[in-house]
């Protein structure tokens, strides 16, 4: 009898570690033998998976962790190289994470070990330099997005377009009304939505100014009701010193559950970023905004090969949604843009309209596809 599959996985954050569970899942149908090791978190150790290291030890943000951690992340990484290598793994996958996983990759498979990467880093958006070292680094390429697995496809890299995990876990249908009984809002009022970001420096530089324009908003929707989702029990401190400042608006502030806030509301607006998509897949109506540092700014836009930001828009491929960015997010611009959604039924029927069409391309197996990847990569190589 040939001896179980060896599969190693490494996941460095939450959302890696629920995409690695799903895999895990879906794999076990095809090889029920099969070991899993690597780095992951606490739903992938409930699959069975053997976790080399913590997986807090990759979740580093930003540029000066990432260097102040560099011996240690480079230990870890020589550790799974030379642990994958010496027990012949038949197929590793790096799941997110790049800058950490396309190392790794590139060299197992320099040693002619299978590798695939799950979840594309925005290469397509700009550095589009990277797609050189990806196609040296894996076997294939498992994209969440469609354009994202187009662009690979013109640079000649084996990809599959496997659908977004999320356009499977939420109903094509929304329940606002259930939403806004399990938060205890009114059924019938108008609410609107504040997502100025997860990271501090996202609250200081949004947080008040999206307060500001919701009150802008109220003096002509006097029954406004604002809902407030904190990232973290940190962003709620940091969202509660800020509402002292506006007795006046009527708000709900919520540690997590940004689901469901968004579910509740009539109106998002929100930070640039992967919330974009779950107001997508939620059908509600959204203005995007963003700030950052002039120089920074500076860099990144000259950077950017694509025209928008925002996930709704790049994958219509036109201007769905205002995105409101750097000097254009003004107090005047952003209310304007959120009144608009308010006063005028039939743009929101049809922007709603075009979400249910991108939500259905999006629903594209998920875990399963990937998975059935997976499998037929294996069962190349085995031929």
């Amino acid at each position: 009898m040939s001896s179980p599959l060896k599969i190693g996985l490494v996941a460095g954050e939450s959302s890696g570690d629920q995409l690695g569970a799903g895999l895990i899942r879906s794999l076990k149908l095809h090889y029920p033998e099969a070991q899993f090791e690597g780095i992951g978190g606490d739903k992938m150790l409930s699959e069975g998976f053997r976790s080399l290291f913590p997986m807090d030890r990759l979740s580093v943000m930003g540029f000066i962790e990432p260097l102040k951690r560099l011996p240690e992340l480079l230990g870890i990484r020589r550790h799974l190289y030379q642990h994958f290598i010496k027990n012949r793994f038949d197929l590793v996958v790096g799941i997110d994470s790049p800058d950490f996983n396309l190392g790794l990759e590139k060299k197992l498979r320099q040693q002619g070990l299978l590798t695939a990467h799950y979840v594309s880093p925005s290469v397509w958006a700009w550095r589009q330099g990277r797609v050189k070292k990806i196609a040296s680094a894996v076997d294939l390429m498992l994209t969440l997005l469609p354009f994202e697995a187009d662009f690979y496809k013109q640079h000649d890299v084996p990809v599959v377009f496997v659908g977004h995990p999320l356009a499977e876990e939420i109903p094509l249908v929304t329940d606002s009304i259930q939403a806004r009984k399990t938060l205890n809002l009114p059924e019938d009022g108008r609410i609107l939505t504040l997502m100025p970001g997860s990271r501090a420096s996202e609250v200081d530089s949004l947080g008040r100014l999206f307060l500001d324009v919701a009150q802008s908003c109220r003096r002509q929707l006097p029954g406004l009701h604002l809902v407030v989702p904190a990232a973290s029990h940190d962003r709620l401190e940091q969202l509660n010193g800020l509402l002292n400042e506006y007795p006046e608006l009527s708000v709900t502030l919520l540690e997590g559950q940004s689901h469901l806030a968004m579910a509740a509301a009539d109106v998002v607006l929100l930070s640039s970023g992967t919330s974009t998509l779950e107001a997508m897949l939620l059908n509600k109506p959204m203005v995007v905004s963003y700030r950052l540092g002039k120089w920074t700014y500076a860099l990144v836009s000259r950077m950017l090969k694509v025209p928008w930001v925002s996930l709704p828009n790049l994958l219509a491929s036109e201007a769905l949604v205002p995105e409101l960015l750097q000097d254009n997010a003004t107090v005047d611009n952003l209310s304007n843009a959120v009144l608009a959604y308010f006063l005028d039924e039939k743009k929101v029927l049809a922007l709603q309209h075009r979400f249910a069409e991108l939500h259905q391309t999006l629903r594209h197996g998920g875990n399963r596809a990937a998975g059935q990847a997976l499998v037929d990569l294996l069962e190349d190589r085995r031929r």
